[in-house]
């Protein structure tokens, strides 16, 4: 090993300038080997940690592979084969941890060992020497420089003496820990050798000591139990490309014949729509109000399973029930800001669902399943032959006469004469079956060649005609339909205010009002018309029930879509198997044809009983009914009071007359006697006012003759 240059301490009393500069190269010096071997020990360390690392996962691994046979795997079932390879892999793996851990004792002995006690031994005690000779130093100085500033004129032996010790102690303490400083730092050079070499040998000697261990451990059944292993492997590996060869081939089936389907509005030509399903699934979005009017929309997967309606969203384990939808009703609706949207209602009314489909044909589908539900044809065994079994009963359910076709197709230029409304039509749930037919003829019943009106026409009555004369003669009339004048005034004199949810279903002209069989075909004739033509919107009002009218209000704008005066309801019965439904006739005041009034039969769905709105027109019909026998009895009642005050007046008037006559009598007798002489024989004359006042009065006799 080539000489190693050394700091003299020979000449560390003198301590010259060359002394000074010489010491400050082997401080730099000291300064990287301080720097490179903190780098050094921080890679060593790393290794260390890497490899008690290691031994601690190959020692976790072989846990695990232990506990394969305790674990129950949901798509996997007890694999005695699998099982017992794993335990013999864990059994190597084990005696691998064990020679790691071997290794790591190893390196941390003859490894991190000596290069952590060179850096917290003796660089440490270098840098402690360097303080304290820096120390020792500033001491010396300051001794020597009070030493050079003392008098000789005034010697003062006591501060002399002082000085002379502080100056003898000082350089005393800076030569002594300048020469350990030196030998510190020249011994420095030996141990940075020493610190290199040593925990390298450690190393790559911990390492030949781990492969040795391993060669050893790792005898010919291993090799052979390993070459078995490789061939499982290669085998389940052939095994898995002719899987994947097949889920390729299946793949590219399931692109061609799904074309079609990745169109979000698909064709219905090209997929036909399916209105036999009982159960259905899909992603949906539904709308959750925020106010009182925002809302947001959330997608989720929805499916039916029996009767209910679920929703699961992404994450979610599994689905959380919605709403109950046996009994239910169900629409199409019209959102502002969305399509294909349609609105499930419960039996009850109290809850609503407004959904959006991704397309025209998966919201029809939608509407048919959960009709198909509400009507429980799930429960049947095999519902969807029951459900094409009833949807083939709706279609059959129209009167099969040629005059259908022909009152359809005579539908739109018939509406021509009656005001039209608006384009809000509706979508509901046929769901009842067709009443059966009463022993009275359909044309006895029903007009013959009807439309049927499955938007709301307002009625044509004398209301309405007024309103229409009105406007041509430039009055400003209201573009929702409603008369100019205002109806509030009924409402609120009005006793009963009842309101409901109702859903128009359609209207037509009936000529029979004596019994509900009118009602009845009415209501079988539309349905069975909504199903032949897939006419399932309908037109959502609330209807107020007053001692007045009936006032169908649209529930978005409060405006009134149509009324009805009370006393043009002739009839009102719901259906006798679908409580839900309900109609009444309407006899209208104008328009009468062939000397008879026209009366339209319309048709509602309610959330609620229909018996309850008809009990409530009847209620209202007889409180009306009373109310005008309570009315005419009081206008009878001030007739009498007004003839009896008139004939008082006139006997008030003949008894002033009379006493009129008496005075005229009176004045005309007092006129006519003579004058008598006065004393002096002579006549007295009347004066002229005198006989003004007896002209005046001969005047008001004959007034008062004549009067009377």
């Amino acid at each position: 090993m080539p000489g190693i240059d050394k700091l003299p301490i020979e000449e560390t009393l003198e301590d010259s300038p060359q002394t000074r500069s010489l010491l400050s190269v082997f401080e730099e010096d000291t300064a990287t080997i301080s720097s490179y071997y903190n780098q050094l020990f921080q890679a060593m360390q790393r290794i260390y940690d890497a490899q008690n690392e290691l031994s601690a996962a190959t020692h976790l691994t072989s846990k695990l592979l232990k506990e394969y046979e305790k674990q129950r795997f949901p798509l996997g079932g007890d694999d005695e084969v699998m099982s017992s390879t794993l335990q013999q892999f864990a059994k190597v793996i084990d005696e691998l941890s064990s020679c790691h851990a071997v290794l790591s004792t190893q390196l941390a002995d003859a490894m991190m060992f000596p290069i952590t006690q060179f850096k917290e031994r003796d660089l440490k005690e270098i840098l402690t020497l360097k303080e304290v000779f820096q120390i020792s130093s500033d001491d010396h100085d300051m001794a020597i420089n009070r030493y050079s500033r003392l008098s000789k004129k005034k010697e003062n032996e006591k501060v002399k003496s002082e000085v002379m010790e502080d100056v003898y102690t000082s350089r005393k303490k800076q030569h002594q820990t300048m020469m350990h400083y030196f030998s510190a730092l020249n011994t420095l050079q030996y141990k940075k050798k020493i610190a290199l070499l040593e925990p390298l040998l450690g190393y790559m000697q911990a390492q030949i000591s781990f492969f040795k261990l391993g060669s050893e451990n790792l005898t010919q059944q291993w090799e052979d139990f390993l070459t078995n292993i490789g061939t499982s492997v290669q085998n389940v590996r052939r095994e898995m490309d002719s899987e994947v060869d097949v889920m390729q081939q299946t793949i590219q089936d399931l692109e061609q014949a799904s074309d079609l389907l990745y169109m979000p509005d698909p064709d219905p030509n090209k997929i036909p729509i399916n209105r036999n399903l009982t159960r259905k699934a899909g992603y949906l979005n539904t709308r959750n109000k925020t106010g009182l009017v925002s809302s947001t929309w959330d997608r989720q997967y929805f499916f039916t399973q029996g009767g209910n309606l679920m929703s699961q969203s992404r994450g979610d384990v599994a689905g959380g029930l919605v709403m109950d939808i046996d009994n239910c009703s169900v629409m199409a609706v019209d959102c502002e800001d969305r399509r294909f949207c349609f609105q499930i209602s419960a039996f009850d009314g109290k809850k609503i669902a407004i959904l959006q489909a991704e397309s025209r044909k998966d919201c029809e589908e939608w509407i048919a399943t959960i009709n198909n539900i509400s009507k429980r044809i799930y429960l049947s065994e095999n519902p969807e032959e029951t459900a094409a079994r009833v949807n083939q009963s709706a279609l059959e359910a129209v009167t099969p006469s040629p005059s259908f076709q022909q009152r359809h197709e005579s539908f739109r230029p018939s509406t021509q004469g009656r005001p039209r409304a608006g384009r809000t039509s509706s979508q509901s749930s046929a769901g009842s079956e067709s009443p059966a037919l009463s022993s009275l003829s359909l044309d006895s019943l029903v007009a013959p060649d009807t439309p049927i009106q499955f938007d709301i026409i307002s009625p044509v009555s004398e209301e309405y005609a007024t309103q229409a004369k009105s406007a041509s003669q430039g009055r400003r009339t209201n573009p929702f339909g409603e008369s100019g004048e205002s109806h509030s005034g009924d409402s609120e004199e009005s006793i009963l205010h009842q309101l409901f949810i109702v859903r128009f279903l359609g209207s037509m002209e009936v000529k029979a009002t004596e019994n509900t069989d009118v009602i009845y075909e009415t209501m079988r004739q539309i349905l069975a018309a909504r199903a032949i033509h897939n006419i399932f919107r309908m037109t959502e009002s609330h209807l107020l029930v007053t001692c007045e009218c009936l006032k169908l209000i649209d529930p978005q704008t409060q405006v009134t879509r149509l009324r009805f005066p009370l006393s043009s309801v002739v009839l009102c019965a719901t259906h006798q198997e679908n409580k839900r439904l309900f109609g009444f006739v309407l006899q209208t005041a104008g328009g009468r044809v062939d000397g008879r009034p026209v009366t339209v039969c319309y048709i509602f769905e309610s959330n609620n009983d229909g018996e309850k709105i008809c009990d409530s027109v009847g209620l209202a019909k007889q409180i009306a009914l009373h109310s005008e026998m309570d009315r005419k009895a009081t206008q009878k009642q001030r007739e009498l009071d007004k003839a009896k005050e008139k004939q008082q007046e006139e006997l008030n008037k003949q008894k002033q007359i009379e006493k009129d006559l008496e005075e005229q009598s009176r004045l005309i007798a007092a006129s006519s006697r003579p004058n008598p002489p006065a004393a002096d024989g002579q006549f007295l004359v009347l004066s002229n006012s005198q006989s003004e006042d007896s002209d005046a009065g001969e005047e008001g006799r004959k007034r008062g003759e004549s009067e009377a």
